[in-house]
């Protein structure tokens, strides 16, 4: 009868309690998530233009982006310009003290931007930048 309750305290002892280490692990994964940045991105890599004037704004924005083959990109997909405004003033309900910030290639077609700059002035939107690299 000895025997039998010695082995099991010593298997008892022999376990190893994993709950403190999973709190711990939980707990670095909530403030790795907590303390991420997250950074808006267009979907399409822009050469911007260059201005000695450029600024840089740190508050949340709606970014557009038009390439050189006049696409126009928002949230990581290509939409068409006519369906820029519904997908701007979704954006702005949203956020509504958001910017707009429209990325426009080097070699992009002036015609093309202003329709989206049209566009999103039909949107009620008032603030609005046009994104520029500084030198």
């Amino acid at each position: 009868m000895m025997r039998r309750r010695q082995k099991r305290d010593d298997q008892e002892a022999a376990e190893i309690n994993l709950t403190p280490m999973l709190d711990v692990i939980f707990i670095m994964l909530i403030f790795f998530i907590v303390t991420t940045s997250f950074i808006k991105e267009t979907g399409i890599e822009i050469n911007r233009p260059v201005a000695a004037t450029a600024q840089h704004m740190e508050h949340g924005n709606i970014m557009i982006a038009v390439s050189t083959a006049g696409a126009v990109w928002i949230d990581g997909r290509q939409v068409d310009i006519l369906a820029l405004r519904a997908n701007v003033e979704r954006l702005r309900a949203e956020s509504p003290e958001s910017a707009v910030i429209i990325q426009a290639d080097e070699a992009a077609n002036i015609g093309v931007l202003v329709q989206v700059m049209d566009q999103v002035r039909l949107a009620g939107v008032l603030n609005m930048a046009i994104a520029a690299g500084k030198p």
